[in-house]
């Protein structure tokens, strides 16, 4: 574990109605307790199979899908070793409007996954907003495509090491995956972490990387804008605080913690006849929600961030919701866990997500104690039955926004989304401004406050170092990270966009490649070579690009 904030441990358990389904009913908190981040194994055979490959890419998020496919395009035989049962991540997974910064920024092959939704739509290309089951589409038709073989559920349980290299990697069903080269290309930095590569979590101090950005952070953006109430009894603070509020301290500007920004899941809704009404989770607890209750009797209804992704047509149109406001889906202060917690308690966290956000939208649709008109205006929306049919048409990837971040040789921070540093060694541009939610909600002078969120444009597309997707010289030989890369908490707000992942999973397998031809560990790849390789497959790694690269 590297210096700097660590993660800690901490969650609460959260009469179904009928959904309606082609035509039958369901109990629909039993269709929604059937939802999983994890499918623990069953019992292991006699013989372990044993997978071998010139790669293995552990995590199928679109980084993982792009790296897999550019090795396997150069040659390589590569095996995608998938968390759950879907590849892409978050581009498959709700993220429908995609958070690109400046369009030319995006090359390569993320350049062209755009280009083919826009295909798919008969749109002008690219385009950048999309139903999730097109984008898994493309995914897997790359995937086919290229030989890759995908092996799904496959869980991280140990690793072997040996003189500096992965050798093997297991999982917990028993299956042995071993290669000369590896990728780690999960949201969490998960086979990273087990190979004892240096890495960090939670939020720096301003004072680490000088960044005016880090640490404990005053919002004004998704703030509450109107006196509300945050005591059980209100005008009582011995009666306790309303849950979703914590009694830890604001904190001063630029502190360091160990709290990461808060998770959501981002659903796919349409206004459509045939939308499945949002389900009543079991356990649910409208008691939870009574801190939104007290704002919209202030004046502070909001909803959810809505983008249409898809307008009229057969089925109405279909929107990709997300957070907005001082109290909407972003789960605050449940997710400090996540990024060190084992399989079980992560299904915890992610259990505990479902029955949030759920149970959220299902009493902004039907509590006595809202005004009609938002009962109205939720109402107008229902889970998209054309999304998710194996998950009750819920996504069954949690929006993971930051875990764990190597520390490498090369740490991205805010003063490279700022122009005052540059990496000689690009692989990729990132350009989206550096969005980082909120991660806690406190108590200031007797009203509630949201704290963490940082809203900074970058002052200009910024190049993202090789040296930040490899360890540090002696750590790991063979490993290269696609997602959990080395930036601080405040430049990984920017780096953490889709089309960065899957530009960052190119560049990693354009790599695993060239270290595979060369002989040489994924630290010494030549970069001139691999600058090569990269521009000839359309990326974009010079801000303003020279007319020849230019999409």
């Amino acid at each position: 574990m590297s210096p700097g904030p660590s993660a800690v441990r901490a969650h609460q358990p959260c009469m179904p109605i009928s959904h309606q389904r082609g035509g039958t009913s369901m109990p629909a908190g039993e269709a929604l307790a059937g939802l999983r981040h994890w499918h623990p194994p069953g019992a292991r055979g006699a013989q372990p199979p044993l997978v071998e490959a010139d790669l293995v890419v552990y995590g199928g998020t679109s980084g993982g899908v792009t790296a897999a496919v550019r090795a396997a395009r150069a040659g390589l035989s590569v095996v995608l070793a998938v968390f759950g049962d879907h590849v892409g991540g978050m581009t498959t997974g709700g993220l429908g409007l995609t958070d690109t910064g400046h369009p030319d920024s995006v090359g390569g092959l993320a350049r062209a996954f755009y280009d083919q939704v826009a295909g798919h739509y008969g749109s002008p290309a690219p385009r950048w907003d999309f139903e999730p089951h097109v984008a898994e589409g493309i995914h897997e038709r790359w995937l086919a495509d290229a030989g890759v073989e995908v092996r799904r559920r496959q869980h991280l349980e140990s690793i072997t090491l040996a003189e500096g290299r992965i050798e093997e990697l297991r999982t917990d069903d028993g299956t042995r995956y071993r290669a000369p080269w590896f990728v780690d290309a999960s949201y969490e930095g998960d086979l990273m972490a087990a190979a004892g590569v240096t890495y960090t979590t939670g939020r720096e101090p301003a004072t680490a990387y000088g960044e005016s950005l880090a640490g404990v952070r005053p919002s004004t953006n998704h703030q509450f804008r109107f006196p509300v109430d945050p005591y059980v009894t209100p005008g009582d603070p011995a009666s306790g605080l309303l849950p979703g509020i914590s009694p830890d301290p604001h904190g001063e500007p630029g502190e360091g913690d160990h709290r990461v920004q808060a998770y959501t899941f981002r659903l796919c809704v349409t206004t459509a006849d045939d939308r499945l009404p949002f389900p009543r989770p079991d356990g649910y607890d409208p008691g939870r929600y009574e801190l939104l209750r007290r704002h919209v009797a202030a004046g502070g209804y909001e909803l959810y961030g809505r983008t249409c992704l898809v307008h009229s047509g057969p089925h109405g149109d279909v929107f990709d919701m997300n957070n907005h406001g001082a109290f909407s889906s972003d789960h605050i202060g449940a997710n400090y866990d996540w990024p060190d917690a084992g399989h079980a308690r992560r299904e915890e966290i992610f259990q505990d997500h479902v029955r949030y956000q759920a149970g959220l939208l299902y009493f902004l649709a039907n509590d006595p104690g809202l005004p009609a008109a938002v009962h109205e205006e939720t109402r107008r929306f229902g889970l998209s039955p054309r999304e998710f049919t194996d998950t009750a048409h819920w996504p069954p990837q949690l929006y993971i926004r930051e875990a764990r971040r190597m520390v490498a040789g090369y740490v991205v921070t805010q003063a490279d989304g700022t122009a005052r540093a540059s990496a000689s060694d690009p692989v990729a541009l990132a350009s989206y401004v550096m969005d980082s939610h909120n991660a806690k909600r406190v108590v200031v002078d007797g009203a509630p406050r949201n704290e963490g969120n940082v809203q900074q444009s970058v002052t200009r597309p910024f190049g993202l170092s090789y040296r930040a997707l490899v360890p540090r010289p002696g750590e790991c030989e063979n490993l290269l990270v696609a997602a959990a890369v080395s930036a601080s908490h405040v430049a990984y707000a920017s780096v953490r966009m889709e089309p960065v992942f899957m530009m960052l999973g190119e560049a990693a397998g354009a790599a695993a490649a060239l270290a595979h031809a060369e002989g040489c560990p994924v630290q010494k790849v030549p970069y001139e070579a691999l600058r090569h390789e990269l521009l000839a497959g359309g990326a974009i790694l010079d801000w303003p690009p020279p007319a020849a690269e230019r999409p």
